[in-house]
This record gives C-alpha cells, structure tokens and sequence, in this order.
C-alpha cells in the first residue's frame, strides 16, 4: 500500500497544512496543488516583474520547517508549486536544505512551457502557454532518487498519479491502474473538498476546520480516501462524490496518460472517514495535449452603488441614465447588475438598501480610470436621494483572458531532471485515442407516481460546481436510489434552464453518472473569457450549485 496525503488545493490554501499532514500520521508521500487557471496569469504577472520568479513563493516558506520534517519522517515530496520557473524553484530548494544542513535530493519536470512556440499556436500577446503534462515525468524524477519532486503544468490528477508509477512500476498500458490512481488523484487534488470543505451538507459533520486528505493507494488501482486521525472534516461517500463531480464533464474523463471512464467508479464505505474507490476502468489518452493560454485582455473597473428605501428600480435608473451622459469616451463593455438585497420596513438601513453594480472593460486604461471615478463622485449631489458608495473608485487593474488550445503529444519535450542534474526524455503514450462522447445510459425505472410538495431541490440532492475556462460545470448527485430515480427524469436541460435563467441562451450538456447517482451539466460561456476577466458575480461559478439547489420544484414527499 502507497499513502499518499495533499496539503494544498490551491495557491492561497491553508499554510500550516504541510505540518500538519507530516505530523499528523505516516506517510508516504505528500504532494501539494497550487496551480489553477487564475493561478498561472498571476505568476505569469511575477515573472513578468521578475525574471527569476513564476513558482509559487508560498511552499517555499512552507518548506523552511517542512523540509526538515519530511527528511526525518522519510516522506516524498511532489507538488506543481515550480509554475512558470519549476528549475528556479528546485534551485532554491537546494539552497534552503543547505542552509539547514540537509542534503534533500531534487528533481524536477520541464516542457509544458510552450511560450516560445506562441506563433505556432495562433495567437499574439500570450503571457503563458502551457501544456498539461502527465506523470511519467514525475515517476521518472522519483526513480531517480529525489525526495522532492516539482513540476510545472502538469494535469492535477498526476501529482498522485506519479508516484503510484514509480512505486508499483506501472507501464503506460496499465491503464486500469492508472486509471484508479487518477481518480484518487482527482478526489484528492483539491484539498479538503474531499473532506467536508464546500460540502452541500456541511451541518452534518463537523468543518471548522477539515482535514486534508489521503488516498491509500493500491496495486491494482484502487484506493481507500481517508484522512489523519482527530482530524476535522468527514470522508464520507458524499464528500468524495462531490469532488469526483467537480470540474468534469462526461463519463470519459481524459487526460495524457489515460482516459479515465467516470462511469465506471463505484464508491463504498468502508468504515468511519474510509470510502473505497473501486473499480475504475481506464482507457487509452488521447492523441493531443491541452493547453493553457493566458493574456491580458485589457483593463476594468468597478463602482457600486448603495440604494436605499423606496424607488429601487427608479433610482437604479436614474444613475444608468445619467452615466449614458456623463463618459465623453465610455468603455467598449459596460454592465449594470442590480442585487436587490433590501427589504421592505427594514429596521436597520443596510438591510433597507440594494446595490447597483457597474462593471466596465476596455482595452484602454484611461477608459476605466479616473474618468470613471470622476462620473460616479459627480454624482453625489446631483443624484438619486441618499447617494453613496460602497468605497471610492479605484484605478483601473488589468485583466486576464484564459484560452485553450490543442498540440499532438509528440511535439511536447516532457523531461524528467534529476537530482544529480541528468535528464531522461518521457516519450508521448505509444497508443491513444481519440475522445468520443458515449451513448448516453438507460434512466432508471421512474419512481412511482405520489403526492408532491413545493420545496428546495437542495433537501433532496447535492451539489459543486467550478470553471473550465469559460464553462462553467454543475454536478448534482442524489443521496438515495428513490431519489436518484427520481433526479434522473426530472432534473433535465430544460429544466436547468428554468430554474438557472443565466443559462437560457447558452448550450448547456447533460452527463449521467448511475454509479455516483449523478447528473453532470457542462454550462458553455457562462464565464465569458475564464476567471481572469471577472465578468460575473460569481466568475468561477463555485456557487452556482448552491444556487440551483435553492430553487424550488414539485418533490415527491416520499423524498422529504
């Protein structure tokens, strides 16, 4: 058996999580995710500053104890924290052990920086352009002595991924196991959303503060999801659901070492803060690499105003119409969005007031800077009763714009460094195929025809939801087979549709998942341009699901 543990799902997650997953019980390996979409823009800013960075500074700082504690306890380390700059990175590494007198051997994985072939890749402007490489990379580094493996852009999942290769010598035909060990990669990735964090169901157990999670990882693929011992949080077949859901699609799940068949993952558990993961079937990845594209769009602004007490929508109107005047050069994209958080006989004024939300792009700074601010502030005394704002107008901040794009496996340099400074090339996969959608599987026996009651969807159903660029994707999962049955037939596309108007005009995809009691939607172009561009509320969708489920629908009372 292989445990493998997480201690970040992002770059900004909880600091002393490394500590405590190393002291908090044994080990194998633990490994550390920092890099998201938005994540990659922000460090290609760093470097962009610095030649020298574009890895994530936070694990570094992290390992000045962690170092030392992983040493002693003989736990391998992989994390993607190397970003932009993984070589600069392994090099500070190094440095920090010397400086503590240890000798830590490094390795770490080049070639997903495909920057310098941005002509190739059609497009102009680019910050970042990176490919997600798998893992044999870091298998190879692992093999090669190193305590300390870290990666670029490589697929989340491969962070767990890799050191079950090394481990158990899986050849890249094992797609079963490296489809078993990519789940529990995924299940993983995200930290203690595996174990109560952003669940549906949270008064259930108790989140203050969750554990991280830990996958016990088998021969054959499959695993057991825990977590330390005392630990906050809960596995529980609900939480890993839920993370099983997040940001996928279909039933075929690809990636560059295996294309893992979500329809096939059966969840049992097996005892408290245990749940198996077994089997899963894996087939060949497909013939081509994703890649991710960053570039600045341009820049935006903001500026809310506060409404209060009556003749919201009068006063709402007001403004529109006066800043239609007010901007000798308006913005190319404006966008008002009006939250009516008020209430009527409100007995304090901030629950008596509703917000007006002005939102502006435009590729020129001076567009939504100080001019911008000098219309709203004008405004003051000229405007709608009781006029004020929620924080002066700032300056203009530039914007992000994340793109994906598609290059044959082939053509990527996947290089494993190691630790005495050598380098072993990673051939692509000798097999692949290309992804096609499955036939969807039959429903499920609709559930008996009974009296109904007007209720929330989210007292019967779960649900996560996050952003593939500028998707947005929604999984819902029933907690019972009557109630699957029931989430089947009723929650559709159509459905979604009404009770999510932000969808009406968008292709929205449908994906069941019997084995999980799931339905998946995949929501295209909800985000606009990805996270980086920030042009909605919620511009990661992360609550989207806690939306639906607060929607009310006809629900068989034998449900409630």
């Amino acid at each position: 058996m292989l445990r493998i543990g997480n201690a970040s799902g992002f770059y900004g997650d909880r600091f002393a999580a490394f500590e405590e997953m190393l002291t908090g019980g044994p080990l194998d390996v633990l490994t550390g995710d920092y890099l998201a979409e938005l994540t990659m823009l922000i460090l290609a800013r760093d470097r962009l500053r610095d030649p020298a960075l574009g890895y994530a500074k936070t694990f570094l700082r992290q390992m000045r104890t962690g170092l030392r504690l992983a040493a002693d306890r003989r736990v391998r380390i992989v994390v993607n924290a190397g970003g932009l700059n993984p070589r600069r990175l392994a090099e500070a590494l190094r440095e920090l052990a010397a400086d503590q007198g240890l000798t830590v051997p490094v390795g770490h994985v080049t070639g997903d920086d495909l920057l310098p072939r941005a002509a190739d890749l059609g497009r102009d402007g680019l910050l970042a352009a990176n490919a997600y490489l798998g893992a044999f990379g870091i298998a190879e580094c692992l093999r090669g002595g190193a305590e300390v493996v870290v990666t670029g852009r490589v697929t989340d999942a491969a962070l767990v991924t890799g050191p079950a290769i090394a481990h158990y010598d899986w050849k890249p035909g094992d797609l079963d196991a490296l489809a078993g060990a990519a789940t529990a990669g995924h299940i993983l990735e995200c930290g203690a959303q595996a174990t109560g964090g952003n669940y549906a169901f949270f008064r259930e157990h108790d989140t203050v503060r969750p554990g991280f999670p830990i996958a016990e990882l088998h021969a054959d693929g499959s695993s057991v999801i825990t977590k330390h011992p005392g630990t906050g949080g809960a596995v529980t077949v609900g939480t890993v659901t839920a993370q099983l859901l997040y940001e996928t699609a279909g039933a075929r799940y690809p990636g560059p070492d295996v294309t893992v068949r979500l329809d096939t993952v059966r969840l049992r558990q097996e005892g408290p803060d245990r749940v198996a993961v077994a089997p899963v079937r894996g087939e060949a990845p497909p013939p081509d690499l994703k890649v991710g594209l960053n570039r600045l769009g341009g820049w935006r602004n903001e500026v809310v105003f506060v409404l209060t007490g009556l003749d919201i929508e009068a006063k709402a109107d007001l403004v529109r119409r006066q800043f239609a005047t007010a901007l000798a050069e308006p913005p190319a994209d404006q966008r008002w969005t009006l939250a009516r958080t008020d209430h009527a006989d409100a007995d304090t004024e901030e629950s008596a007031s509703a917000l007006l939300r002005l939102t502006v792009r435009d590729p020129d700074e001076r567009r939504v800077g100080r001019a911008l601010g000098a219309a709203a502030v004008e405004l003051a005394l000229a405007g709608y009763p009781g006029f004020h704002l929620t924080a002066p107008p700032g300056p203009g901040t530039p914007y992000g714009v994340f793109e994906s794009a598609y290059v044959p496996a082939g053509t990527v340099e996947h290089t494993a460094v190691l630790p005495d400074g050598s380098t072993v090339a990673v051939p692509p996969p000798a097999a692949t195929a290309e992804l096609r959608p499955l036939d969807p599987p039959p429903l499920p026996e609709p559930p008996p025809r009974g009296p109904t009651r007007r209720a929330p969807l989210g007292l019967v159903a779960g649900a996560r939801s996050g952003d593939k660029g500028g998707d947005a994707n929604l999984g819902v999962w029933a907690r019972t087979e009557d109630g699957w049955r029931w989430l089947a037939h009723t929650l559709t596309v159509p459905v979604l549709r009404r009770l999510l108007p932000e969808t009406a005009d968008l292709p929205v995809e449908r994906h069941l998942l019997p084995h999980l009691r799931a339905v998946n939607f995949t929501v295209t172009g909800l985000l606009g341009e990805g996270v980086g561009a920030q042009v909605r509320f919620d511009p990661q969708a992360k609550a989207l699901g806690e939306w639906l489920r607060s929607r009310h629908l006809d629900i068989p009372e034998a449900l409630l």
